[in-house]
């Protein structure tokens, strides 16, 4: 691969993360700060219509991955060639941690603000009620939920492997029941707000590693410290990283040995099409 085509993926992946977690981080921003969103589906479409803008955006650069699971799942599905993983990952963290620096830029005076009139003192524990803008946190500090770490780790593979298994299905050229190509970000970005809808009150929903490191990062460098990591036995680690490539992993085995051959098969016509009903004469 040459030196432009590893560019020109660079930047398609950079700025498509970017955009994603951008607007996706934001909308969780403003519902903290300004209780601008009423309810978790507000801000689990806002996140389904950033992925969406973003696939669109950067298509035509790169695949459109904007998530290290999601390129983990395409390189052991043998989608995309292995040796483009460091490429893929390196712009999705870069984009991710772009991003974080934006919002806080753009959010920053109103943090401090929030923080004076909530007594929250940045750094403490009660400080994951504004550090959950960048990083997530399980449980959702914004949700009355008891979670274990095996359950939030289960819950962000089971995010992962949905998104995943529909990414495939939606562009499999043997799924004849796919959408139009020009649609499948749209349902690609619904898929995402259906999981965040389903999972977020636990995890926050995380489904990216890109996604929950590079803000977690900025918010660290920017004042929450040991806030922004609390969990000493790195258990953000194994939920965050580990739980979403488990499940993208899982479903790309599922859907290259299981699903996938299934649809090559010559289909048949169901029988229920077929019976004949008799008519009154």
């Amino acid at each position: 691969m040459t030196t432009a085509k590893y560019t020109r993926e660079l930047v398609g992946e950079a700025l498509g993360t970017f955009v994603l977690v951008l607007f996706g981080c934001g909308s969780v921003a403003v519902s903290v700060l300004f209780n601008a969103h009423q309810g978790l589906m507000q801000v689990a479409l806002a996140w389904g219509i950033g992925v969406t803008l973003a696939i669109y955006l950067t298509r035509h650069l790169s695949c459109a991955h904007l998530n290290p699971a999601v390129s983990i799942a395409m390189a052991v599905s043998r989608r995309m060639a292995a040796r483009k993983l460091p490429v893929y990952l390196l712009a999705q963290f870069a984009g991710a941690i772009l991003a974080g620096l934006t919002l806080y830029a753009l959010f920053a005076s109103s943090i401090a603000a929030y923080e004076s009139v909530h007594g929250i003192v940045r750094g403490a524990a009660a400080s994951t009620k504004t550090a959950m803008m960048f990083g997530e946190f399980y449980p959702n500090p914004g949700m009355a939920a008891v979670v274990s770490l095996p359950l939030a780790i289960g819950a962000e593979a089971l995010g992962a492997f949905l998104l995943i298994l529909m990414i495939f299905a939606l562009t499999e050229g043997c799924n004849v029941g796919r959408p139009d190509e020009a649609l499948a970000p749209v349902f690609i970005g619904l898929t995402v707000t259906s999981i965040i809808g389903l999972i977020a009150p636990l995890t926050q929903a995380g489904l990216n590693p890109a996604r929950d490191l590079g803000p977690r990062l900025v918010a660290w460098l920017a004042g929450w410290g040991a806030a922004a990591f609390p969990d000493r036995v790195g258990g953000f680690l194994y939920v965050y990283v580990l739980g979403p490539i488990l499940g993208a992993v899982l479903a790309a085995l599922f859907f290259v040995r299981l699903i996938e051959p299934a649809m090559r098969r010559p289909s048949e016509p169901c029988e229920c099409a077929t019976r004949n009903v008799p008519t009154k004469g």
